[in-house]
């Protein structure tokens, strides 16, 4: 359990932080929270304090009763300056919601209230959850901010898309929900942390090639094992983009996630992000293949049986990618084969694309690889096999980022002076 720091800035959405007071502390938490004077107009800071049981603050001036304890501790010999020590003995900081005013001076080291000046202060990890008007939200200046913070490595939960605080309005800017907000504060509270300052580039799901407006070539993943790689690098303290093709499962609501359809989509958005990442984990299954030429619209059948499908290669992601990759980059590629030979096979796609590692499993099985829950691999790298039994695919990704672990330590003993891998990253605060 650990000590929350809950920040609530000006927004229609403030009243979802006395439910998310509420879940934190039924779960064992102890949360002390302060607000910024704008959220006083939304939401009366006597209602944070009877749900925390401990004052809530506004001004960086006012004196702090509990002389900067958490509900349960005994006070401190001395009143401490609220900001430094409401922000220090936190075990993470979460700001919910966070207004389109508040994350720029966020990402600009503004500290004109008690919010801002404790976000500067805080030792822990720091975690944004934006609400706003989605044309605010799309904004090119809040998504320019958005990604300044989190390359300091600040946790960005993505908003919703709904219905908006102003009426008959519609899109993205909806406050994530306080149980989605609380899951991503629990796995940073329990995670390993030994990945913090690691950039973590992961694929997944299946992409979809069109053949008219409404039909496409496509393929059974269900993007699990991505998704599953992705949640388990956050869990060890990574920043991680997850780039997702048609996914069958939602992505952890903490994870920046690219949403793309098409081998191209994905390649696009890989390029894009591949140069500042210290890992890639290619899971996603891309085509091969796609319609030389798809329709623009519906093929219908009352004109007829259409001409045969001509189908073109599609541009191969992972060999591109290891073809642009930097000093220090760790490759992992995923290979789904069927029966006899996939290791052989593995083996010859680890060393024709330069890569790190080949993930493969065996698709010819039916309780394992798509859209299951579990799944069975072998690990094959330049100078060994390590095969994986059968288990959840939250233990597989598990032993597929131990592995990158070997990878990173074995390139970081053999850099001159034992060195960490020339594009390695020191997590970096606000």
């Amino acid at each position: 359990m650990g000590r929350i720091l809950l920040g609530v800035s000006g927004g229609i959405s403030a009243y979802k932080a006395v439910e998310l007071a509420r879940l934190a502390i039924k779960a064992g938490h102890t949360v002390r929270a302060i607000q910024t004077p704008a959220s006083e107009h939304f939401l009366g800071r006597a209602t944070l304090e009877g749900i925390t049981g401990a004052p809530v603050l506004v001004s960086e001036f006012e004196a702090d009763p509990l002389r900067g304890a958490y509900p349960g501790e005994p006070l401190g010999d001395h009143a401490p300056i609220s900001h430094l020590a409401l922000a220090q003995r936190a075990d993470l900081y979460l700001i919910a919601p966070a207004s389109a005013n508040t994350l720029a001076k966020l990402a600009h080291g503004q500290a004109d209230n008690l919010l801002t000046t404790a976000a500067l202060a805080a030792p822990g990890p720091v975690v944004v959850a934006p609400a706003m008007n989605d044309r605010m939200y799309a904004h090119p200046a809040t998504q320019a901010n958005l990604e300044l913070l989190r390359s300091r490595g600040v946790v960005v939960v993505a908003p919703q898309t709904g219905e908006l605080a102003s009426r008959g309005e519609h899109g993205t800017g909806r406050l994530a929900e306080p149980r989605e907000l609380l899951e991503v504060c629990q796995s940073l509270l329990a995670g390993d942390a030994s990945w913090r300052g690691r950039r973590v580039l992961v694929t997944a799901g299946g992409t979809r090639e069109p053949i008219d407006s409404v039909r496409y070539i496509g393929n059974r993943s269900s993007g699990r094992m991505g998704v599953a790689l992705a949640a388990r690098a956050a869990a060890r303290g990574a920043q991680v983009t997850l780039v997702a093709a048609n996914p069958a499962v939602p992505p952890p609501a903490a994870i920046r996630t690219i949403e793309v359809q098409t081998a191209a989509e994905l390649l696009s958005a890989c390029r894009e992000e591949f140069p500042a990442a210290d890992v890639l984990l290619m899971a996603a299954a891309v085509a091969d293949f796609r319609p030389a030429a798809p329709a623009a619209d519906k093929l219908k059948k009352d004109r007829g049986i259409p001409g045969p499908v001509e189908l073109e290669r599609t541009q191969d992601v992972l060999a591109t990618l290891s073809a642009e990759r930097q000093a220090g980059q760790v490759l992992v590629g995923f290979a789904a084969e069927h029966g006899a030979g996939a290791v052989e096979y593995g083996r010859r796609k680890l060393e024709g694309k330069g890569l790190d590692a080949v993930i493969i499993n065996d698709i010819s099985r039916q309780d394992i690889g798509f859209d299951a829950g579990e799944n069975e691999v072998v690990i094959v790298t330049p100078d060994s096999e390590r095969r994986v039994p059968r288990a959840a695919k939250e233990v597989v990704a598990d032993a597929v980022l131990d592995e990158v672990d070997r990878i990173w330590s074995r390139a970081r003993q053999e850099e001159p002076g034992g060195a960490a891998p020339a594009n390695a990253r020191s997590g970096a605060r606000m």
